[in-house]
């Protein structure tokens, strides 16, 4: 039986890190940054939600408790895919 060297991943995707600016994933050696201007589902969210991302697919990302899902090809080029989220304000009655 052998064993990996200390500090190698298993984890195909995972969060690297979060700042104020944004959130830092890294999945297949490859680190890809989400900005909150680009996707603003993660700002003011839990740590908790944020590092819960599963791989559902090759390069296709899905955080459960946020309830999003990103290919890769949307995180590297967010340009090319305008449609954000928009915070909607209830009126009341």
């Amino acid at each position: 039986m052998s064993s990996l060297a200390h500090g190698n991943s298993t984890l195909a995707v995972e969060v690297t890190n979060i700042s104020t600016h944004g959130v830092w994933l890294l999945a297949h050696k490859k680190e890809l940054f989400m900005s909150y201007e680009n996707f603003p589902w993660f700002k003011n969210q839990a740590i908790k939600s944020i590092i819960n991302v599963e791989e559902q697919s090759t390069c296709h990302y899905y955080w459960p408790d946020i309830g999003v899902d990103l290919t890769e090809e949307i995180i590297e080029y967010p340009e090319r895919f305008p449609l954000k989220a928009k915070h909607i304000t209830r009126r009341s009655s």
